[in-house]
């Protein structure tokens, strides 16, 4: 072998071994009580699997734990737990709304009128359809002209009976 390639691996090795050993010399250790462990190889006419003897002293050694407190890979956060609420319930009484009825819109636009003396005919419109009316009429069997003064029309509507005016000229 090549006497520079030995002296590289001697020269790792010696490095190695002094940064393995090295501050178990200059360090002091501060477990005065505590005795190191040493592995020992068993001598002859021992029984196999036996524990290696007790320290010098008489002591049994110590050995310190070395395996991790809790769990390494486990869930972390640094959230708060969540407090559950507690909920308490209420019962509701729903009371129905009921709804009034109400008359549709008007369907009848005033077109015109005509005032004799004796008689008051109005002219109304709905969609294609025109009526001539008179007071006590029945439009469609839904709508009767209950009176008829020079400003407004009343109507009654006849499924609700449900009064409703229309304006059919002014004052003046």
């Amino acid at each position: 072998m090549n006497t520079k390639r030995v002296m590289g691996w001697v020269a790792f090795f010696g490095v190695a071994a002094a940064l393995n050993w090295g501050p178990d010399y200059f360090m002091p250790s501060n477990d005065d009580d505590a005795s190191v462990a040493a592995v020992a190889t068993p001598a002859k006419g021992k029984t196999r699997g036996a524990l290696p003897a007790a320290a010098a002293t008489g002591k049994p050694a110590v050995v310190k734990d070395l395996s991790p407190a809790g769990d390494l890979f486990g869930a972390r956060s640094w959230k708060a737990a969540p407090q559950l609420a507690i909920v308490t319930e209420q019962p509701v009484n729903v009371t129905p709304v009921v709804q009034v009825p109400t008359a549709p819109p008007m369907p009848f636009q005033f077109i015109g009128k005509i005032d004799d003396r004796s008689d008051l005919q109005v002219f109304l419109q709905n969609g294609e359809k025109i009526y001539v009316v008179r007071k006590g009429d029945v439009i469609d069997e839904t709508w009767r002209i209950e009176g008829i003064s020079d400003v407004e029309l009343s109507l009654v509507y006849l499924p609700l009976h449900l009064s409703q005016t229309l304006s059919v000229g002014s004052t003046q």
